[in-house]
């Protein structure tokens, strides 16, 4: 699998960031993050203890829906999906819809790189 690095910058310097990428006095680079979350406590919540062991079963078991997940956990299954929710919006997760309706949840990557610039208020 891969490595999938995560930012972290403040709201209103992602949103410069963006428009300067948009307007292109900023090309990023290849190994730039991927994913990029306003503050040090977003990524602490939402990558809690309790969330990697989520991210640690879901490659380890490769469940065939959420429910199995749960299952799998001990987790209820509305925190199971209300978690990876939260995590496919930031990225983190994909969840396939298969033919019969279920979700299945993915993770793409095997080790996470946090980045997080000292002269940011992060």
């Amino acid at each position: 699998m891969t490595t999938l690095t995560i930012g972290i910058l403040p709201y209103e310097e992602m949103k410069a960031r963006t428009l300067a990428i948009a307007r292109g006095t900023i090309k990023p680079s290849p190994d730039d993050p991927k994913i990029w979350l306003p503050s040090t406590e977003t990524l602490g919540r939402i990558l809690s203890g309790p969330n990697r062991a989520l991210l640690a079963e879901i490659i380890r078991s490769k469940p065939q829906s959420l429910t199995e997940l749960a299952e799998r956990t001990g987790r209820k299954l509305s925190n199971v999906s209300r978690t990876l929710k939260t995590m496919e919006r930031y990225g983190l997760v994909s969840l396939r819809k298969a033919s019969d309706g279920r979700l299945e949840p993915v993770v793409g990557y095997d080790d996470l790189t946090v980045r997080l610039p000292i002269g940011s208020a992060a």
